[in-house]
């Protein structure tokens, strides 16, 4: 589903995007339970920024709660996972999105900062490879990843890529996002096992994924990566390729990401609530109102969804930050 269509999920919704406004007001209302049985409505804002990955998906529920709650204004900024945290322990923001876990420098930012946060995992992805069409090239290894995308890589051609077709002669176009990312962060540190360890001679996107699409279909010899769900989108103009973790080639889906065989680059996507945010209640209605909805909005903006184990250890964890709050 593209997201110019996500206003299709809530005619009644309008979505403001954007940076959120700093400062740290409660915003008092009746609480509510809407999405999950209860009548009362609530009023205020909300402010999340973070990852652009996992942004769709967080943009479709905000739009839809705010569609059944119009007194409710959500912001959704994409500053990119790290950006976005540096905003979140800083008390800017209500709620990260992450397309990679919290690390240990940014735990002790937001303990100096006396923010009480939860990891919440709202999806799984399947970090996708995309090539452009006319590459004949249908399936990289790890270590191939690693030649093109690696810190020391040294390759300009398709035909430098050992064990690859050499008759294949294209001059590499790598394009992907900037060291904020999330994502960044999670691919190089699976592909070249340390975090921002990537040649630094590529296209930097920053977080506008949209440029990886064009510079890839743009170029035969173009290569990025993004979250699955952008892939989707773009399928008309991108080839994903299939990913040998060592056990034969498997091609980035729902089903492999599920049944484990997409590997190493299936991932875990979250969003980071605050326990002072949780004081509002028409944050805690939201994130309430996340959880109960967001297997069935993940399909239809292209995400796939958590397990039933996944989704039941959530609701403890956000039910343990609501107890925190109070």
């Amino acid at each position: 589903m593209n997201r110019l269509r996500l206003a299709a999920l809530s005619g009644a919704a309008v979505l403001a995007m954007g940076l959120a406004a700093c400062g740290d007001d409660d915003n008092s209302s009746t609480a509510s339970t809407s999405g999950s049985g209860g009548d009362a409505k609530v009023s205020g804002s909300i402010r999340i920024d973070g990852s652009s990955t996992v942004a769709p998906l967080t943009e479709a529920i905000a739009e839809q709660f705010m569609g059944e709650n119009p007194d409710v204004r959500i912001t959704v900024g994409t500053s990119g996972t790290g950006g976005g945290f540096e905003k979140f322990c800083q008390g800017e923001t209500d709620a990260n999105d992450a397309s990679d876990a919290i690390d240990e420098e940014t735990e002790a930012a937001c303990r100096r900062g006396g923010v009480e946060w939860e990891e919440l995992q709202v999806a799984n992805d399947a970090l996708t490879v995309v090539a452009n069409p006319e590459n004949p090239i249908s399936c990289l290894t790890t270590d191939q990843l690693r030649q093109i995308w690696g810190a020391n890589s040294k390759v300009k051609n398709w035909n430098e890529v050992t064990g690859t077709d050499p008759r294949f002669d294209a001059e590499l176009a790598a394009f992907g996002p900037g060291t904020d990312s999330g994502t960044f962060a999670y691919f190089t540190e699976t592909v070249d096992g340390e975090e921002g360890a990537q040649r630094t001679d590529y296209n930097n996107v920053g977080e506008d994924d949209n440029q990886t699409v064009t510079g890839v279909a743009g170029a035969p010899g173009g290569i990025g990566y993004f979250g699955f769900s952008f892939f989707q989108e773009n399928s008309d103009k991108l080839r994903a390729l299939e990913i040998d973790g060592g056990s034969g080639c498997v091609a980035p889906s729902a089903e492999t990401v599920q049944d484990g065989t997409y590997r190493p680059l299936a991932r875990p996507l979250f969003i980071y609530p605050s326990a002072r945010a949780l004081r509002n209640p028409a944050f805690d209605a939201f994130m309430e109102y996340y959880l109960a909805n967001v297997n069935s909005i993940a399909e239809q903006v292209g995400f796939i969804g958590l397990t039933d184990a996944q989704l039941a250890d959530n609701r403890t964890k956000l039910d343990r930050l609501v107890g925190s709050a109070g």
